[in-house]
């Protein structure tokens, strides 16, 4: 499904879909810290705080403007 248009999920950009980050995830405070941290200064992503991969930022991914079908971690359009 690249480059989907679809409409953004019902729910702030700062809370990723339980599917793509859950509740229970042991770096969960630490992941959502550091996408927060991108949030707020308009990055385009940031590091895995346990992996060191980068992960792209909500608001990145928002601004795209389509799904890419890949499966993100903050995808904006996941209901």
């Amino acid at each position: 499904m690249t480059g989907e248009r679809r409409a953004l999920a019902h729910r702030p950009l700062t809370d990723p879909h339980p599917s793509r980050l859950p509740l229970d995830h042991p770096d969960r405070s630490r992941i959502l810290a550091a996408h927060t941290a991108a949030l707020t200064n308009g990055g385009v992503g940031y590091p895995d705080p346990a992996t060191g991969l980068f992960v792209l930022s909500a608001g990145f991914l928002a601004r795209r403007g389509t799904c890419c079908g890949r499966g993100c971690r903050h995808c904006p359009y996941v209901d």
